[in-house]
């Protein structure tokens, strides 16, 4: 049943879940019918940026991410191979760079505690560092196994 389904899409969905009844706990807590709980508004930010980071993994597996491809479709199939292996080298080395500084976000911060939930805000950088990390792992077997494309053949003429 969910084979098709990314397991990071499965993960991003659920969070997304969590993440809407966090936010109707917070819309009721407003009104007269229950005083809210406090931690809702940041346990909402949280809950977003995992969420973020989750589902920008999950595109990336398919490389369903927006791009522009008017110039390159014009080029012949070896240059368009060569150019999709350039940009996802350079990607690469942008996704390693930028979980480099993730992990040294999270050692700076592994002391402090959240201002409403209690658990270190290491945590909130480590949804950059665990989505950085799955990222890297779908560009590196993209270049693994030859850099074939993903999308169907309909996908491919529009």
């Amino acid at each position: 049943m969910f084979k098709k389904y990314a397991f990071e899409a499965c993960i991003a969905s659920v969070l997304f879940i969590v993440l809407f009844f966090v936010i109707l706990i917070q819309i009721f807590g407003r009104t007269p019918l229950f005083v809210g709980p406090v931690w809702t508004e940041e346990a909402a930010r949280w809950l977003w940026v995992w969420m973020a980071f989750i589902g920008i993994a999950a595109v990336e597996r398919d490389q369903a991410h927006l791009r522009m491809g008017f110039l390159t479709a014009r080029l012949p199939a070896p240059a368009q191979r060569g150019l999709a292996i350039f940009f996802d080298v350079a990607w690469l080395a942008l996704v390693c760079h930028l979980n480099w500084i993730a992990w040294g976000s999270i050692g700076r911060t592994w002391n402090n505690e959240a201002v409403s939930l209690p658990v270190t805000d290491a945590l909130l950088y480590a949804a950059a560092f665990v989505g950085l990390i799955l990222i890297a792992l779908r560009i590196l077997r993209r270049l693994i196994d030859g850099h074939r494309d993903t999308r169907s053949e309909a996908e491919v003429r529009l």
